[in-house]
């Protein structure tokens, strides 16, 4: 309301630009990986023709898909689905890439560990703990015949509240109880 109206007009194309620019290049992206990595692998094809082809189909098959789950998922798949991605991402490497940065007593079994710990711990929290999600996407129920494996406060936490804390410590533990990385290169990371 503090803005003038063209600010806003201004400000609504340059999002509708983004959108459109990202938009165009993840559907770029689906089209060559259907065509030329797939497509082009399993046919053993070497005529590009071929591929262009079948990445101009794949593009329209990709545009048709997305617009079906547009149509099918709530409004709300967006922000939820963004958030159950950065979460995962923040438990599974965060943890790695603060210590790689800051901690000359990162391993790369520790490193690995809390990889795979932040993965499996936020996926686990997501299908059994996590209300919304895991009502939602019912493999708790199917399994174990209710909703989820836990009660509250614990159903209202969103798993990188737990997760990555739990990731973060378990690559400093075993980063500490693992062969130690090269002095040589920790002195060329470290300088």
């Amino acid at each position: 309301e503090a803005m003038p109206g063209w600010f806003g007009v201004v400000f609504m194309l340059t999002l509708l630009a983004a959108a459109m620019s990202t938009v165009s290049s993840q559907f770029h992206a689906m089209g060559t990986s259907l065509g030329r990595d797939i497509y082009q692998q399993v046919t053993k094809q070497s005529e590009k023709d071929n591929t262009v082809f079948a990445t101009r189909v794949a593009i329209a098959i990709g545009i048709v898909i997305v617009i079906w789950l547009g149509w099918k998922l709530p409004g709300s798949i967006i922000a939820r689905g963004t958030a159950i991605f950065f979460g995962l991402c923040a438990s599974a490497f965060l943890p790695m890439y603060a210590l790689g940065l800051y901690w000359k007593g990162i391993t790369k079994a520790g490193a690995i560990s809390g990889l795979v710990f932040g993965f499996v711990g936020s996926v686990f929290y997501l299908l059994f703990i996590h209300s919304s999600e895991s009502g939602a996407l019912g493999v708790c129920q199917w399994l174990f015949g209710k909703p989820t494996l836990a009660s509250f406060p614990w159903v209202a936490v969103d798993p990188i509240v737990v997760i990555f804390p739990l990731a973060f410590i378990i690559t400093v533990v075993v980063s500490l109880f693992t062969k130690p990385c090269d002095k040589e290169l920790l002195d060329k990371c470290f300088r």
